[in-house]
């Protein structure tokens, strides 16, 4: 016997019917498995029971992925598997020894229009929001597997009426710059980006010399590196991945596993949580039934036994409603120790472009000698970074803007407290509170888990229908698939117990001591709801202790997204019928900020 079929017999005491049908299958496969189904255990085993001879290649998603499958294939003694992310393999075949220098973040706004010589067309800002519309055409076509920039319509990647018109009056000069900085780069003018050599990768169409791909996290692939995957004729490939959670649509993925026609296999078992939370899970997947008529239930079984109050994490769907969580938190518990921000706290303060809140509130007190970023100190104002940031679709900007609109000059003291309680990568575990955008905790998995309430639920799901409808537009299927999907990896992130928002959880879940209802509106504790009740006020316990007299979190749980026609329609209409700003601003999910702003770029407020 092989000395990896060895190892294999001995791993496979633990292993379930399910996984063991995978380790036996001797084909291309695809295996859909759930959050917390022992996946990269069942890979393991897999490239275990191949015979020691064997080449095999293990693409990981991100780098810390890497780092960890690395270590546990190295315990293993699997030293005939190779370990790489898609970016450190095609570095490998295309940075390396071909004299190119690879630039370490993507190009900002401001470069671009100097390395191309953009200038104004006449409207405020044009070379800026030109070379914003290059940036992202150069994301997406790099993410794709299109050869050329002419075979995509840029225009379909944009929501926003106002973003498509401007894209539309200038797409040649979008296209023709996208052109030309690809060029640049590929004639070694400027450093490449990391996009534009995972690209080149795909375009050479290289042959890899292995036995075995294993393709983990694909159903969040670019398309680029999905074609370099299935291209590979001397390879048995496994891809891996949960359709539900892929949340990375805003940077191109494709549910590769979908789109790659192989026998698929499932991994329905869930070691990270009990069933009690696996219902809840599924409840939540079954909100796409309002999205397709053909869709079909998840199967997910819950057998964790994790009993432990440990580690105590705070997950949002945006950067803002995480921001406004956490300063609620330490500002009403004064014995808090230290807390933790998963990807350093400074990426939430940051947009990709380089601006900060400090640029954006410098900006709003009119001190241009004060902001740093190019962009920004070329405003004039906040009216001017409104109108970029609805010709753009920055989301990122936009959610600075409410953020500034709401506390002004307090943000000073808001960011100054969470940075002096931030502890430091190796003492996490001891945090009091650990926060992370959902985006940041995937792949993480947490003792307890609080939920902020800014994640999709099934009255934004009937909204979205009704604006659609009265906009005559059609409904934005796969961006409300994917706010699901965020939901369900928040939700799947517990390992004992769960606090969610009332008005997330959907009908018919039960009552569960492992997941504490929470009502916003008061500061009331220990009172759990009925099934869909609203007696109980929002809870927000660490230990015996809640915080948060007040639910500001559920006012933000729209920030930063555009307004449709169908909105400001309704705007106007509570505005003239004498509704306070408060009960609009709850009504709409935003700031009070927000709604003078928008009541007064509408002309209805002076």
């Amino acid at each position: 016997m092989e000395a990896g079929s060895q190892q294999m017999a001995k791993g496979q005491q633990q292993l379930t019917e399910e996984q063991l049908a995978v380790i036996r299958t001797s084909g291309d496969i695809a295996i859909n498995a759930v959050a917390g189904s022992g996946k990269t255990t069942t890979i393991i085993e897999y490239a275990a029971s191949r015979p020691s001879t064997a080449s095999i290649l293990y693409l990981a998603f991100n780098r810390s992925v890497k780092m960890e499958a690395l270590r546990r294939f190295e315990q293993r003694g699997l030293r005939n598997v190779r370990v790489e992310t898609a970016h450190s393999l095609a570095f490998d075949y295309i940075v390396k020894g071909s004299g190119y220098k690879v630039s370490q973040q993507e190009y900002r706004t401001h470069e671009i229009v100097e390395m191309l010589g953009l200038e104004g067309l006449g409207e405020r800002h044009t070379e800026y929001i030109i070379a914003s519309h290059i940036s992202k055409f150069i994301t997406y076509f790099c993410n794709s597997d299109k050869a050329k920039v002419q075979e995509l319509n840029y225009l379909d990647t944009i929501a926003d009426k106002a973003a498509r018109s401007f894209a539309q009056k200038y797409y040649p000069q979008i296209e023709g710059g996208t052109r030309q900085l690809l060029a640049k780069m590929d004639r070694r003018e400027i450093a490449i980006t990391h996009d534009f050599y995972l690209k080149k990768f795909q375009l050479s169409a290289p042959q890899l010399p292995y036995d075995y791909i294993l393709f983990d996290e694909a159903q969040d692939a670019s398309a680029a590196m999905l074609a370099v995957f299935l291209q590979q004729k001397r390879a048995v490939k496994v891809i891996v991945g949960d359709t539900h959670q892929q949340i990375y649509g805003w940077r191109h993925a494709v549910n590769s596993l979908d789109r790659a026609e192989f026998s698929t296999l499932q991994l329905s078992a869930s070691f990270r949580f009990p069933q009690e939370m696996a219902e809840l899970a599924t409840q939540v997947l079954t909100l796409k039934e309002k999205l397709y008529k053909d869709f079909q239930p998840a199967s997910l079984q819950g057998k964790g036994k994790a009993a432990q109050y440990k580690t105590n994490a705070t997950i949002a769907r945006s950067n803002l409603g995480l921001l406004l969580n956490a300063i609620e938190y330490v500002t009403e518990n004064r014995k808090v120790k230290s807390i933790y921000f998963e990807g350093n706290i400074n990426t939430y303060t940051y947009a990709d472009e380089g601006a900060s809140l400090y640029d954006v509130l410098n900006l709003a007190n009119n001190k241009p000698d004060k902001i740093r970023d190019k962009l920004i100190r070329s405003m004039n104002s906040l009216d001017d970074l409104e109108e970029y940031i609805e010709k753009t679709e920055d989301q990122q900007l936009a959610m600075m803007l409410e953020v500034v609109k709401e506390y002004g000059d307090g943000i000073y003291d808001m960011l100054r407290s969470l940075k002096d309680l931030h502890c430091a990568d190796a003492d996490k575990a001891t945090a009091d509170m650990i926060f992370s955008t959902v985006h940041r905790a995937k792949g993480m998995e947490y003792d307890t888990v609080y939920l902020v309430n800014d994640f999709i639920n099934q009255g934004k799901i009937k909204k979205a229908k009704a604006d659609a409808i009265v906009a005559k537009e059609p409904m934005p299927v796969a961006r409300l698939n994917e706010e699901v999907n965020l939901l369900y990896v928040a939700i799947t992130r517990a390992k004992s117990k769960l606090h969610i928002p009332d008005g997330l959880v959907p009908d018919g879940v039960p009552l569960s001591d492992r997941i504490v209802r929470v009502q916003a509106g008061s500061a009331e504790t220990g009172k759990k709801t009925g099934s869909v009740g609203r007696s109980a006020g929002y809870q927000r316990p660490v230990g015996n202790k809640s915080y948060g007299s007040t639910d500001k979190r559920s006012l933000y749980a729209d920030a930063g997204k555009y307004w449709t026609a169908a909105q400001d329609e309704e705007l106007q209409e509570l505005y003239e019928t004498f509704h306070s700003l408060a009960d609009i601003a709850e009504s709409f999910g935003r700031t009070k900020g927000a709604i003078i702003a928008r009541l007064k770029k509408l002309g209805l407020m002076d």
